[in-house]
């Protein structure tokens, strides 16, 4: 008989359920609720949210266009903005509810002290994500993303500067540890701060785990998460059949061989009703 093994780490991290939550409590008031951003990188909840009433401004343009009617409010997501969309919306003259994380809050305040002490900050994440987009905008010195140990390597570093190193809340562990360890070896440790939080680096141990003994691992998360792509990167090393899935629809599984257990996880952006449906359909499948 085949295990059906669920990491208990999988689902909604408290940020994101935090700014879920929000939005579901504020659609009900019947008031304009605007996010800045999908507060969710998963696109089965954006859609409910969507058709329950929520606007969705994708774009600094869009926000500067937006003429909010009275009695509007308007819910920062959980990755946090950069410093200047908080002066714009000052001009909007609209109720600002922030869902930013704290584990990123931490980070934005760390990353502006020492730009402003004249410290140059290093962010090892994906330049294009909203959290670095944002944590970037709290420096005001110079600033550069790093997004895998490659890019370390080949740093251009100076002498003249002092570096101060941070993670987005949601990279992963191994490779934020092989980036310390090539600043070291190329003698640049000035300042490091590991600032992965800590239901990433748990469910990312959980997830190697669980991937190391099973047969089939399904890794559950939207197509744009950031944390989802990396758990099934960490999942994939470990079980070579890993399926990475948005919706109980992606999946596609062969009975092609003896299967003694299947692992199942996701991202910080699955609800728990998708892992959910997920997990009874594989126990009846099996």
């Amino acid at each position: 008989m085949t295990e059906i093994r669920v990491d208990p780490s999988a689902g909604f991290c408290f940020g994101v359920q935090r700014a879920v939550d929000k939005v579901y409590e504020m659609l009900e008031t019947g008031r304009p609720i605007y996010t800045y951003g999908p507060v969710v990188h998963n696109e089965t909840v954006i859609d409910d949210l969507k058709a329950k009433g929520a606007i969705v401004l994708e774009t600094e343009e869009e926000l500067q266009a937006l003429d909010p009617p009275e009695g509007a409010a308007i819910i920062i997501r959980a990755h946090g903005i950069p410093r200047r969309i908080y002066e714009l919306l000052e001009t909007k003259h609209i109720e600002v509810v922030d869902c930013t994380c704290p584990f990123v809050i931490k980070i934005q305040k760390l990353a502006g002290e020492h730009s402003r002490a004249g410290e140059h900050v290093l962010i090892a994440g994906n330049p294009k994500h909203p959290e670095v987009e944002g944590i970037v905008g709290w420096c005001d010195g110079p600033v550069d993303v790093l997004e895998t140990p490659e890019d370390a390597e080949k740093y251009p570093f100076s002498e003249e500067e002092t570096y101060f190193l941070v993670s987005q809340t949601t990279y992963q562990l191994n490779k934020f540890t092989q980036i310390v360890e090539i600043f070291e070896k190329r003698g640049y440790n000035d300042n490091v701060v590991n600032t992965i939080c800590s239901a990433t680096q748990i469910r990312q141990q959980h997830a190697e785990e669980l991937a190391s003994e099973a047969d089939v691992m399904i890794v559950i998360g939207g197509r744009n998460s950031s944390n989802t792509r990396k758990l099934y990167e960490i999942c994939a090393a470990r079980c070579p059949e890993t399926h990475y899935i948005q919706t109980l629809d992606d999946l596609h599984l062969e009975r092609s061989k003896i299967v003694r257990l299947v692992g199942i996880t996701a991202g910080a952006s699955t609800p728990k009703k998708s892992i959910e449906e997920v997990q009874k359909y594989v126990r009846a499948y099996f």
